[in-house]
């Protein structure tokens, strides 16, 4: 299953992407990173990722209506909304626009795999 990682944050891209070395995640390859929304629409045009975290606080796209656009071009890609925002409303617009799970951050690399888990499984 092909990942997009998109987060304004390096340190977030890059922890994401080593959760996935858990054995229960094998099935999961990272396709690319974005910084912004802007980015993750581009890299999703090329590569048409499976599944794709999503920051919702980024410059150039904010990540609310990069879900939106990503969820036109593939209704049935399943993205994770992984945001600092304990704002339950955005994440609840978030939801509405097509996202299929959310995560608060900070976030143990045991909360992220059973996110990925159950977001794949359904």
């Amino acid at each position: 299953m092909k990942l997009l990682i998109v987060d304004d944050s390096k340190i977030i891209r890059s922890r994401v992407a080593r959760t996935l070395n858990h054995p229960k995640l094998d099935f999961v390859q990272v396709i690319g990173m974005a910084q912004n929304g802007v980015e993750a629409i581009d890299l999703f045009l090329k590569h048409m990722p499976e599944l794709v975290t999503m920051d919702i606080t980024m410059p150039e796209m904010d990540g609310v209506a990069c879900t939106e656009k990503m969820i036109q071009i593939n209704p049935d890609c399943n993205i994770l909304v992984i945001s600092a925002l304990s704002d339950k409303a955005t994440a609840l617009k978030t939801l509405k626009k097509g996202a299929r799970g959310f995560l608060y951050k900070p976030f143990s690399d045991d909360e992220l795999v059973v996110a990925f888990l159950e977001l794949t499984a359904s």
